[in-house]
């Protein structure tokens, strides 16, 4: 035993032991996507395993909360899936997949129907069916709701069907990086540390399907959870994984600005769904102005920008912002239909919006690009791994229309549990080498061998404002260019970084490793931002501001003798059927 506690923590940071899982699919992530592959997987009768980085019930999914985007047409008869179909490749400025775009339109509707079927609490006609809003950019009102708390109603309802299987999971595991067979490339491993003792665990598996969200959090004003660091796109990407489109990060246009704490808290769509006006210091109702046909209904990098260019033109509030007003609606109206945004500003603003107006300004809030998948099953190009939800790329293409997420996430959640099930029937489990093991084992345990370091908070902080001040909104060379000259700064920073304290529940040590995965995202979305010189959808460049047709290609991202390279590859082509279906606006 050791004589005294100091030398105590010595031996229990440098403790090299691990646990062994073994699962045949190991999920990544507790939130919608994760949650219904899990449902998929388990079903098809794969020994399933479902690993979050925070508690079960506790994911991005809950700020989704308008509603899930699906043509039912139980308020407006005309929609179908054409429409939806033909208003996402549009919105989306079409660099979407046309197959994931299809696939996705039609199965959203039976995605709902299910989700009914599982327990869902919707929001209903007078008729008893389901009802649909209003949304940014949808023709048709489809978006069906439960009140302004649709995504948390969708968790619960999928884990409680989870927890009704009986499908294990592990909460508060944070996984690091996946190992693939050395001889045939396969995902056969990841390591990951329990946040709850320090320990590290590795899991067998053979196959993975990531659903870990984005990496908002490398913005400074976001609505993102903490939890969304782009672990996901640095994991699939350092076991060799290409990613696409990583420039288009998308700007919800409303996002609380005060009080501090909470700035850039989503200020959901449905506001403006449920007719909500957005005006500008002097009273004037600014949309006019960029949109007059759809006005507040316009697609989000419209609004965005809209307000963006009434603040900097010096048209905003006082606190850099402009206003969004409900009132009119009135008190009842307003408590039935957006019960959250009534509570969240009384709470944390001292507002009430029955009587007040909203201050919002954009906020970083989806990352449209992310890891390239396959369009049937959401296979990746490393055998064995899968993607789903935000992390994965395809569908939403340079603008993702609010709503679609929500479905996005039921309609390839489900297609990739069962994909990955099906594939791994009957499949031995594949090996890992004991040294790649070893040499993460190595990586992970490296901050705290670090003396004299650098805080990983304040790295995450200078990461934040770096990509907030050089890459926002509108872009241009020479601030992409100085942003990375930034990112490449604090990356050298970063190698210092230092974990103090023991193991279990250490912030520190977990910051040291998602500062490297955040400095992965940002230098993607930059380097794949300089290389898009045009302006599409969410990527604006104020010195490339035209659309060009030369530039309908998905910016490919690949690991290259261990640094970032590019491929441009022409978006596929759709079948005449389906390009007959599109109505341009």
């Amino acid at each position: 035993m050791w004589s005294s506690r100091k030398e105590w923590r010595r031996v229990e940071r440098a403790d090299r032991s691990y646990d062994e899982v073994t699962c045949d699919v190991l999920i990544v992530g507790a939130g919608g996507a994760g949650l219904r592959a899990a449902i998929a997987s388990f079903d098809k009768g794969a020994k399933t395993l479902v690993v979050c980085k925070s508690l079960l019930g506790k994911a991005h999914t809950v700020m989704a909360e308008g509603g899930i985007a699906a043509a039912l047409g139980n308020v407006d008869p005309k929609d179908s899936w054409q429409v939806h179909f033909s208003d996402t490749i549009v919105e989306g400025q079409y660099l979407s997949n046309w197959r994931m775009a299809e696939i996705f339109a039609k199965e959203a509707i039976e995605r709902v129907f299910e989700l009914e079927e599982y327990g869902a609490l919707f929001d209903r006609t007078k008729e008893g069916k389901i009802s649909q809003r209003a949304f940014g950019a949808h023709t048709y009102r489809r978006l069906c709701h439960i009140g302004d708390r649709t995504g948390l109603e969708l968790i619960r309802t999928l884990q409680d069907q989870v927890i009704k299987r009986g499908v294990p999971f592990m909460d508060e595991v944070a996984l690091t990086r996946v190992m693939k067979d050395p001889a045939t490339g396969r995902a056969s491993a990841a390591l990951g540390v329990d946040i709850k003792s320090g320990k590290m665990v590795l899991f067998r598996l053979k196959a993975i399907i990531l659903a870990t969200g984005g990496c908002g959090r490398i913005y400074q004003v976001t609505s993102n959870s903490n939890e969304s660091t782009g672990d996901g796109v640095a994991m699939a990407f350092a076991a060799g994984a290409e990613l696409m489109d990583m420039e288009m990060i998308q700007f919800h246009p409303t996002g609380m600005i005060y009080p501090a704490g909470v700035r850039g808290m989503l200020v959901t769509e449905a506001v403006r769904g449920e007719g909500g006006i957005l005006t500008n210091a002097a009273g004037e109702r600014f949309m006019s102005k960029y949109d007059p046909r759809r006005m507040e209904l316009s697609a989000r990098d419209v609004v965005a920008r809209a307000i963006y260019s009434e603040i900097t033109a010096g048209r905003g509030t006082k606190s850099g912002a402009v206003y969004l007003d409900i009132t009119h609606r009135g008190p009842e109206y307003i408590k039935k239909k957006l019960p959250s945004m009534y509570d969240q500003f009384l709470e944390f603003a001292g507002i009430d919006i029955t009587k007040q107006k909203m201050e919002v300004a954009p906020t970083v809030h989806y990352q449209m690009g992310g890891v390239r998948v396959e369009p049937e099953t959401g296979a990746t190009s490393v055998k064995g791994m899968y993607a789903a939800g935000e992390v994965a790329c395809g569908l939403h293409g340079a603008n993702r229309l609010g709503g679609n997420s929500l479905s996005d996430i039921l309609v390839f959640g489900r297609r990739t549990g069962e994909a990955a099930a099906a594939e791994v029937a009957g499949m031995g489990t594949p090996s890992v080498s004991q040294a790649d093991v070893e040499s993460e084992i190595d990586r992970v345990l490296a901050p705290f061998s670090v003396v004299g370091g650098t805080n990983p908070f304040f790295l995450r902080e200078e990461i934040a404002e770096n990509m907030w001040k050089h890459v926002g909104i509108i872009r241009n060379e020479e601030d992409l260019s100085a942003g990375l000259a930034e990112v490449e700064r604090i990356r050298g920073e970063a190698s210092r970084a230092m974990a103090v304290g023991e193991r279990a529940y250490n912030e520190s040590w977990l910051s040291c490793l998602q500062v490297t995965d955040m400095l992965l995202g940002c230098e993607a979305v930059i380097r794949s931002a300089l290389e898009r010189k045009e302006s599409r959808g969410a990527h604006t460049r104020s010195d490339y501001p035209g659309k060009e047709d030369r530039w309908l290609v998905n910016i490919i991202t690949i690991p290259k003798d261990g640094a970032i390279a590019h491929e441009m590859r022409p978006v596929p082509q759709m079948p005449p059927e389906l390009a007959a279906l599109i109505v341009k606006e």
